[in-house]
């Protein structure tokens, strides 16, 4: 099993897609942290619309996205790359550019400027993750991953600071915000578009039936419907339990939530570096575990009442975001690692469907399992992830043999790149 000896930082900026896709990330994220965690608010701080209608302007959006996936998927089965990536941007700007000419009332603009942003949010991590398969392979490939993932929660916990300091202005503070972040997305997507990353099927790949399909991972992509629920866990279930159930200061919700993102920015390439000495599929099942022993410590932390179950909420955290590095770092390069060259955006496409639909869900679960008690919603969640660990451990890897490769790796024969610009 091949593993990385060190991390390189130059090494992995080329493995992630040059300086200037570094950069095209960067800008990106700190757009989209910006006005993603405050859209809520701009419909209805600055439109006027009801907190209900504007939550289900914004959750339409997400689920159109995920409509959308197939269609990206066999557009980057096609070789298309940097230009995906690229148009997932564009497509963001739009929906900017909706929102600030979105009258006051008016939630029809407000949930078309929705649909728009849902849809590059959604069609951006499989763009991604094509293109960083492209540019590099193997092990080095996965390290790339988490150095983007590292990246982007970087650039969205500095666009988060930056518009909290700014909320301060009031309504033309929200406008100046979705101005900025439509600017960020625009010149975001001109330097993701400059690099000119393209996929050309091998001869062989292009022989193959019009109607054959991606790796079903059934198993693996119902897993990561409940492993994505740990992404939920800091934002929507921990100030849930701390605020309405032990009673605690909002101020731990906030030291928990910063915690996590400055762990996943500077742990992300290290723990998967680290862990790229076992197979992929070890690894992510190892995620469930971890995970699982979180969820487990919750729920003793909450037993400890008010006086010590803060402090141990947010001890276990650190624990629960251990869990969700590894989940993430093993995830995205399983699946780019079963799928066959020529299908991979197909198969990407396919874990971002389950992604969403997680993400999508979990909210809603989360809370209707916390209005009972702290044991139904930490229990149900350790069940179910532990289930889903082991689904992962012992379902078959067919998709390498289907690609004639060794369980666990990946080969870029079967695509030929095209760098330029």
């Amino acid at each position: 099993m091949a593993t990385i000896a060190k991390i390189r930082p130059r090494a992995l900026v080329r493995a992630s897609g040059g300086p200037r896709y570094a950069v095209a990330l960067a800008v990106d994220a700190l757009g989209t942290g910006l006005l993603r965690p405050f859209l809520l608010l701009y419909g209805v701080m600055a439109l006027r619309l009801s907190a209900p209608v504007t939550g289900i302007a914004m959750t339409v959006g997400v689920v159109m996205g995920l409509v959308c996936m197939p269609a990206v998927g066999r557009w980057l089965d096609r070789g298309a790359r940097s230009t995906v990536v690229a148009a997932s941007m564009l497509v963001r700007v739009l929906g900017v550019a909706l929102l600030l000419a979105t009258p006051t009332g008016n939630v029809w603009l407000f949930a078309t400027a929705a649909l728009f942003l849902g849809i590059g949010n959604q069609a951006w991590p499989a763009a991604h993750a094509a293109l960083v398969a492209t540019v590099a392979h193997g092990r080095e490939r996965d390290a790339a991953l988490a150095g983007g993932r590292a990246l982007r929660n970087a650039g969205l916990g500095a666009g988060a600071l930056l518009a909290t300091a700014c909320l301060a202005g009031g309504t033309t503070a929200l406008h100046a915000l979705a101005a900025v972040t439509g600017l960020a997305y625009l010149a975001a997507a001109s330097l993701a578009w400059s690099v000119h990353v393209h996929a050309h099927p091998s001869a062989a790949a292009a022989t193959t039936r019009d109607d054959e399909t991606a790796p079903r991972m059934r198993a693996l992509l119902a897993a990561n419907v409940i492993y994505v629920f740990c992404l939920n866990v800091p934002e929507i279930a921990l100030p849930l339990v701390l605020v309405t159930q032990m009673h605690a200061s909002p101020v731990w919700s906030a030291a928990i939530f910063v915690a996590n993102t400055v762990l996943v920015v500077t742990l992300q390439v290290p723990v998967t570096v680290l862990m790229s000495r076992f197979p992929r599929r070890t690894v992510l099942a190892i995620a469930g575990v971890v995970l699982a022993a979180s969820y487990l410590g919750f729920l003793a932390a909450t037993s400890l009442g008010h006086g010590w179950g803060a402090p141990a909420v947010a001890v276990v955290s650190v624990v629960c975001t251990i869990g969700e590095i590894i989940y993430a770092g093993s995830a995205t390069a399983l699946v780019a690692a079963l799928a066959p060259a020529h299908l991979l955006g197909r198969a990407l496409a396919r874990l971002q469907l389950s992604t969403g639909f997680g993400l999508a869900i979990s909210p809603a679960v989360i809370t209707a399992l916390a209005s009972n008690d702290s044991t139904t919603l930490w229990g149900s969640l350790t069940a179910a992830t532990l289930l889903s660990a082991s689904a992962v451990a012992t379902e078959k890897d067919q998709g390498s043999s289907r690609a004639g490769l060794p369980v666990g790796e990946t080969s870029k024969a079967g695509v030929r790149v095209r760098r330029g610009g």
